[in-house]
């Protein structure tokens, strides 16, 4: 394959070696060649259509491409920095093998406008997956949550002991961010399915181009509007940068609480040994490097996300050189997406509940005091009053060192004549999250009824 550079006709003195070697991108962008050929022989295809390339050219120009993409996936095509980048290498690669109809294929766009449509064809597949990926785990949280529907945990705010929960329902937390997560990737999907192929350099171009014939070709759902915006934002790119980020955030709030819960001190769940490892000095570790490491890449995810904003604001229309830096962090933070997201759908089934700690932590920390609040107000006690009765009582146990539940009804109607025995019914745990029996509560019903409700919105998309 020559390495003579396409556009060196202006030229006069070679391009310092350095300077080759610091500009070109065919280390990382050349993971596009499958959607550069695909973008490549639907513009040949269109090009025929408008009779600017004959029939037998664009043959040749689609079996051309069709085995260089063949040669590629079969690890024999030599990539060359002196080409400076997939498009480039690509193209030289067809002129080498066809000759002469290999140099028309470049009529009537640009790299400008190639690259622009590359990204977008690359990106909407991995979304397909991320997406997919997302559902996963989703269905693996599902499965969980009704599994322990019924086991008693205590839930937090400020990582104290707020009120009783269930577990399941905390995984249908999780279910719900998880599916925001989804939705959006759909939406950025839908925005970013337009074509940029026509707008070649950034005015467009003189040849009778068909744009919607070449969208129609790609699955676009149209060209477009206007040809200096399709070649200078990446704002797609950013957008989704975005939506992956709030992946990573939820995913590392998810390793969060996994890492404590796995915890000695709180002791609720089991992680598989397939998902730890050990210390190299101390024997009896069992360390959960596999969510600690997750919530450590959400900070890289984050940072190309703050890149790409960086990389945009201060560009003036249309195309300049500072977007060949989009590419890198827009790829690395598909891998690790899509990494962590398959990761999780397989350690989250392999979780073991220690259900006796869960049940015995939520019997600390006057976790049902609200509900004896509750019980006040319907007896007829303002809420503020009930409020501060409830509290005063919390006092008393602090310094007996107790629970509520362990008062007496004496000692309990020392703080209001309006409690009798039928109290006990709503201090105990199962009779408070029964109580949250309506649609979001922790109720067990409840909980099993969103569950329902859930897989049935994931079957209907």
């Amino acid at each position: 394959m020559s390495d003579k550079k396409l556009w060196s006709g202006r030229f006069s003195q070679p391009t310092d070696a350095f300077v080759e070697a610091f500009t070109a991108s065919v280390e990382f962008d050349r993971r596009l060649y499958r959607y550069d050929i695909a973008g490549s022989i639907a513009h040949a295809r269109m090009l025929a259509r408008a009779g600017i390339l004959s029939e037998q050219e664009r043959d040749a120009i689609v079996n051309g491409l069709t085995k260089i993409q063949q040669r590629i996936e079969a690890d024999g095509f030599e990539w060359s920095v002196k080409l400076e980048d997939v498009h480039m290498n690509i193209e030289s690669a067809l002129t080498d093998e066809i000759g002469y109809a290999g140099k028309k294929l470049h009529t009537g766009r640009s790299r400008n406008d190639q690259v622009a449509t590359d990204i977008r064809l690359w990106l909407r597949d991995e979304i397909v997956e991320i997406r997919q990926g997302v559902l996963k785990l989703q269905h693996a949280l599902l499965d969980i949550a009704l599994k322990e529907a019924d086991t008693i945990m205590p839930g937090f705010t400020h990582l104290q002991t707020a009120q009783p929960i269930t577990f399941g329902h905390h995984m249908m937390a999780w279910f719900e961010m998880l599916e925001r997560d989804r939705e959006r990737l759909a939406d950025c999907s839908r925005r970013m399915n337009v074509m940029p192929l026509g707008a070649a350099a950034l005015a467009g171009t003189s040849y009778p181009i068909d744009r919607h014939y070449s969208a129609r070709l790609l699955g676009f759902e149209r060209p477009s509007e206007n040809s200096l915006d399709s070649v200078s934002d990446r704002d797609f790119a950013i957008e989704f940068s975005a939506a992956a980020a709030l992946i990573m955030m939820h995913l590392s709030r998810m390793s969060e609480e996994l890492i404590i819960w796995s915890s000695a001190q709180f002791a609720f769940i089991e992680l598989s040994d397939s998902f730890c490892t050990g210390s190299s000095i101390m024997p009896q570790k069992k360390n959960p490097d596999v969510p600690e490491l997750i919530r450590g890449k959400s900070g890289r995810i984050f940072g190309h996300l703050i890149s790409l904003l960086t990389l945009m604001k201060g560009q003036p229309l249309a195309y300049n050189k500072d977007n060949q830096e989009d590419k890198e962090p827009l790829f690395d933070s598909v891998d690790n997406v899509k990494g962590s997201l398959r990761i999780f759908a397989d350690m989250i089934p392999a979780i073991s509940c220690r259900r006796d700690n869960m049940r015995t932590a939520a019997t600390k920390g006057f976790a049902t005091a609200t509900d004896l609040a509750d019980y006040l107000v319907r007896q007829g006690t303002p809420f503020r009053d009930a409020h501060e009765i409830v509290g005063r009582a919390v006092s008393h146990c602090v310094e007996k060192a107790c629970e509520l539940s362990d008062l007496s009804l004496q000692e309990l109607q020392a703080f209001s004549p309006e409690i009798g025995k039928e109290v006990f019914e709503i201090l105990t745990l199962e009779g408070s999250v029964a109580a949250r029996n309506h649609v979001g509560g922790t109720a067990p019903d409840q909980v099993r009824a969103a569950i329902e409700r859930a897989r049935v919105r994931l079957s209907e998309q």
